[in-house]
């Protein structure tokens, strides 16, 4: 008998849904929530409101892309945290009073954790492998940057990660000095394509161990801009290209240095990339050109499954499971969730 996951998703300004069956995603419902670019950042109030009324079509839509009928669900798994805990609320309640109605189990789901499972999404196609174990994951976004041991589906371990401001916060906050608007990373990485990644430097950290930081280079972006500008006022609008693409090369350096260390560190069979940021195109091409040096398997999702969605979140629902991991009813969202 088939096992037929719903997953929800809801932690922060996306309200989605999806069903996964034994492994495989057949159907991924998103709902974007665009009424936050004008505030520059999350509204978490507005966020809360926008996914009660979001998430009964969002969930309707997911089932019937997938064919499949409420009485076939097996489980609901949802996103208990980390997130916006109103948000959340939303996702967990929805997914409590769905299973009572249709007598199937919960299962709580970590979102950083999911974000690393999309790896593990079975796939109908030639080329497709799975990673194997252990396995480094490098997860990034713009609340969280990490180094993740993988040694099986459900056993991870944090190995590193930033101290102060994750990578996705420095990409938008830069970009927002810059005037680039919100979510400022893709503006930054479409801008970066016709830049000079060499035309400036920026300071960058020196922290010990695995550890990652960022708040000193977006210090020292701030204050080169601030220099600059006494110079000449429209130093921004003239250089935008090469600002994008010179902060891009920093933080992506960062980010792969640290990596290369942990998997000498680790001897891994594999690595790859997660969250958000991993949609960035510097990223992905330098993750690959690491893998070709060190001559291991590089695993990048599909842009799909780089932003918040529930596929990720039915895929970790299936894995649990497989593992007979059900939540109770007494539960409650997170808004820090250890991992």
């Amino acid at each position: 008998m088939s096992v037929i996951i719903l997953g929800i998703e809801s932690s922060c300004d996306e309200t989605s849904a999806s069903v996964v069956k034994d492994g495989y995603v057949i159907s991924n419902y998103i709902a974007n929530q665009t009424i936050h670019q004008k505030y520059g950042g999350v509204v978490p109030e507005l966020a809360s409101r926008a996914h009660q009324q979001n998430i009964i079509p969002v969930v309707d839509i997911a089932l019937k892309e997938a064919g499949v009928e409420l009485n076939q669900i097996s489980a609901i798994a949802f996103t208990r945290g980390p997130g916006l805990l109103g948000a959340l609320l939303v996702g967990t309640s929805f997914a409590k009073g769905l299973a009572l109605s249709l007598d199937v189990p919960i299962i709580d789901v970590n979102h950083l954790q999911a974000h690393i499972l999309v790896h593990f999404i079975k796939k109908d196609t030639p080329d497709f492998k799975m990673p194997k174990f252990p396995m480094l994951c490098l997860l990034v976004s713009g609340g969280h940057t990490q180094l993740v041991l993988v040694e099986d589906f459900l056993k991870m371990e944090i190995i590193g990660q930033t101290i102060d401001d994750a990578a996705g916060e420095a990409f938008d906050k830069c970009a927002k000095i810059m005037g680039l608007g919100y979510p400022g990373g893709p503006v930054i990485d479409k801008l970066a394509q016709t830049g000079d990644p060499t035309a400036f430097k920026f300071a960058k950290p020196r922290v010990n161990g695995l550890d990652f930081s960022f708040s000193g280079l977006k210090t020292s972006f701030l204050y080169f801009l601030r220099d600059r500008l006494q110079e000449d006022p429209n130093f921004i609008e003239n250089n935008r290209e090469s600002l994008c693409a010179s902060l891009q090369k920093s933080i992506v350096d960062i980010l792969i240095d640290k990596t290369k260390k942990a998997i000498k560190q680790t001897n891994v069979k594999s690595f790859g990339i997660a969250g958000g940021v991993s949609a960035n195109s510097e990223l992905r091409k330098a993750a690959h050109s690491l893998g070709k040096e060190l001559k291991l398997d590089v695993y990048t999702p599909a842009l799909s499954l780089t932003t918040d969605n529930a596929a990720m979140v039915a895929i970790a629902g299936y894995y649990k499971f497989l593992n007979n991991e059900f939540a109770d009813h007494g539960l409650a969202p997170l808004a820090r969730m250890p991992f």
